[in-house]
């Protein structure tokens, strides 16, 4: 992890570059897709979607009250968002599709003013800011 300071130009920018953004997304599809067949299962997704933390409160530590359940309708939901036909496997597609509007939502959500944020490597956000940092690089 590391801390970094982007905003929602960074993960926009980063979404708008569709080299930048297809590569990364690709990448991150095929390390999930433990057959290799091209389409992730749930069970290959789960992992994944259970690492958003979508019940974190308060600085690592989870909402434990969410019976298991609840928790299990909730991680299937996330991954019939991504799954856009209803086919019960998400393809590069709809892989693609969804974590372009996840990364847009973010980058509103972040707005136009700089945020200092703990990011992890690899994830898409360390990717972003690692694209501009680059790109300013170039031109000084």
């Amino acid at each position: 992890m590391s801390v970094e300071i982007l905003d929602g130009s960074t993960v926009r920018s980063f979404v708008e570059d569709e080299g930048a953004f297809n590569s990364s997304v690709d990448g991150r599809f095929a390390a999930l897709d433990a057959d290799r067949d091209g389409l992730l299962t749930y069970a290959e997704m789960a992992g994944e979607l259970m690492s958003l933390r979508v019940l974190e409160k308060h600085f690592g530590v989870d909402e434990a009250a969410v019976p298991a359940d609840e928790l299990a309708a909730l991680y299937r939901g996330l991954f019939a968002r991504f799954d856009r036909d209803g086919s019960g496997k998400v393809d590069p597609h709809e892989f693609r599709a969804e974590m372009r509007e996840v990364l847009l939502a973010v980058a509103n959500g972040l707005g136009f003013l700089p945020v200092q944020m703990v990011v992890e490597e690899g994830s898409f956000l360390k990717i972003a800011v690692d694209r501009e940092l680059g790109q300013i690089a170039k031109a000084a």
